[in-house]
């Protein structure tokens, strides 16, 4: 015969001893699940007279509803008691000192794009911006750099087709800046450019080049040189050593490259004391001007381009550029 009063004390203990919300709910499904203990006992009151089976039921139906109530309520202790672990386990000490996270910050050489920009910004140049994939027209050609013209293996060049490629030089943005403005011009243009040539401590076959131009009547060599010995006091400070040394270049005429010495400001040097070409310019070539549609008996200007990773270089006393361009943070996280 079944005795309610003492399987409701068996089974509130066995719920109270429970200790985690896994074993309450297999508790509950062997009490009070389709094939509970609890179900099976209600299931077999038809075997029991009238009499004794409105009686057992009654209670049974009875514990039913408060075993429900003990199992809510256990499981309502159990889920505080969870949460109360857990923000246990993840309280902040507030007393600690903090965790700094890492910060980002722009490479070494946008850092030094971004200077160049800057310092010829400040002398009114201009920026212009032209396209990494040229018509060989006006990477060579307009350049005064015509086809089967030897002057052509001085850039290895990457072709896309017969007449594209991946720029070799920032120069064709002259022609384009030429071709869409009239003089008075004064502008420079960054961008990165492509040479099929060996990788080594100064060359790279992937860099960022900056060409500067200007275009106006009466415009002389010697504005070249007092422009550029202005930017390199804008970048190095006042003092810098450089050299002009007479070059060739198929699109200005006289051509030079210009030269700085590499060392710091404190007379230290990656190099042992070597010169390090950093650009080169010259007047611009008259065929230059009259394939853009200007006279050069009227119009003269100057052109140069400079590499801004040899800047860099020189500006931080680096002695290989292809630490640039290999990622380890041990050497980027030095330049704030």
């Amino acid at each position: 015969m079944i005795n309610p009063d003492l399987l409701r004390q068996e089974l509130q203990e066995k719920i109270s001893l429970v200790s985690s919300l896994e074993e309450l709910n297999q508790l509950k499904a062997s009490v009070l699940g389709r094939k509970g203990q609890l179900t099976q006992y209600l299931r077999s009151l038809g075997e029991l007279p009238l009499e004794q089976r409105k009686i057992l039921g009654a209670q049974l139906n009875s514990l039913k509803v408060e075993l429900e109530s003990f199992f809510l309520a256990r499981e309502r202790e159990l889920e505080e008691a969870r949460i109360r672990e857990s923000l246990e386990k993840g309280r902040v000490d507030v007393t600690l000192p903090g965790i700094r996270p890492p910060l980002g910050r722009r490479h070494p050489l946008l850092q030094v794009w971004e200077e160049i920009e800057d310092a010829f910004l400040s002398l009114g140049f201009d920026i212009y911006e032209g396209p990494e994939v040229e018509w060989e027209y006006y990477n060579f050609g307009a350049l005064n750099i015509p086809p089967d013209h030897p002057a052509r293996d001085m850039w290895d060049t990457f072709y896309i087709t017969d007449k594209m490629l991946l720029r070799t030089h920032t120069s064709p943005d002259q022609i384009r800046c030429m071709e869409e403005q009239r003089p008075p011009i004064k502008a420079i243009m960054p961008g990165l450019v492509y040479r099929h040539e060996a990788v080594d401590a100064t060359h790279m076959d992937v860099f960022v080049q900056i060409e500067g131009l200007v275009v106006d009547k009466d415009t002389t060599f010697a504005d070249l040189k007092g422009t550029l010995e202005l930017f390199v006091s804008l970048i190095f400070g006042p003092g810098r050593k450089t050299m002009f040394v007479p070059s060739y270049f198929p699109f200005t005429e006289p051509s030079a490259e210009l030269l700085i010495l590499w060392d710091d400001e404190k007379g230290h040097n990656a190099a042992g004391g070597k010169w390090l070409e950093v650009l080169g310019c010259g007047q611009v070539h008259p065929q230059v001007l009259r394939n853009v549609g200007l006279d050069p008996q009227v119009y003269s200007g100057f052109a140069f381009g400079l590499g801004v990773e040899r800047i860099a270089m020189l500006k931080y006393n680096i002695p290989e550029i292809r630490l640039f361009m290999e990622n380890d943070l041990r050497f980027l996280e030095q330049f704030g």
